[in-house]
């Protein structure tokens, strides 16, 4: 989806300003924020790629008015809405109305470190060679999906080169849609800054993790 989560490349955001010795929360309420949807998250009802859909389906007016955590309570409470889960009274008035969903699992307080340390990965086994190799130049797609996806459209149709491949991972833009893992293999691809922005830009490279699906041979892109 493009977003106003995908930022990258535009002007006029004002430069960003790191915190020394940032807190992880500048607020309670953003500690509750992370726990709340750090247990919704456990329950089963979306996965982590929906859950970045959600907040990325936000009016662009509110996300770029909202704060961090902000963003994630909005998109926490869409998904509440759409699984079901609560009503909009509910959420309005932070009590429950009526019986609760039964649920698969319920994390338990002991059990979120280890879940935390143990991650979710998105490693599966292939299920096909891979198609580019370290080293070949490749080109993006030019593509402007009505869902999500994790290639950011600044690097759209864009040169760069083949610097890591990781294997094949779950498919973000499948598995956001409720599409299953579809593993596709996963490419590092660095470009220079100038193939990005052109020669005004005070940057040198950048690399971005790419999906196979988003990738074409440069020179069958040229054709």
């Amino acid at each position: 989806m493009n977003g106003a989560q995908d930022l990258g490349g535009m002007q006029g955001f004002g430069p960003v300003r790191p915190e020394p010795g940032e807190p992880p929360f500048h607020a309670e309420w953003e500690r509750r924020v992370l726990a709340l949807t750090l247990a919704m998250g456990a329950v089963g009802k979306w996965n982590i790629d929906t859950s970045r859909a959600a907040r990325e389906s936000l009016p662009p007016a509110r996300y770029l008015g909202s704060s961090y955590f902000e963003i994630w309570f909005e998109g926490l409470k869409a998904l509440l809405l759409k699984t079901g889960l609560a009503d909009a009274g509910e959420i309005a008035s932070g009590h429950s109305s009526a019986a609760p969903v039964p649920l698969a699992r319920v994390l338990e307080a002991e059990q979120v470190a280890p879940a935390l340390a143990r991650g979710s990965p998105s490693a599966r086994p292939a299920t096909a060679e891979a198609r580019f190799h370290l080293g070949e130049r490749v080109r993006t797609r030019q593509m402007h999906p009505a869902g999500h996806t994790r290639l950011p459209r600044y690097c759209r149709g864009r040169q760069g080169e083949i610097v890591a491949v990781h294997g094949a991972h779950v498919f973000p833009d499948a598995s956001a849609a409720g599409a299953g893992d579809q593993p596709q293999w996963l490419y590092t691809v660095r470009f220079t800054a100038s193939e990005l922005w052109g020669a005004d830009t005070t940057a040198a490279s950048v690399s971005v993790d790419c999906w196979e699906p988003y990738l074409d041979p440069a020179e069958a892109a040229h054709g």
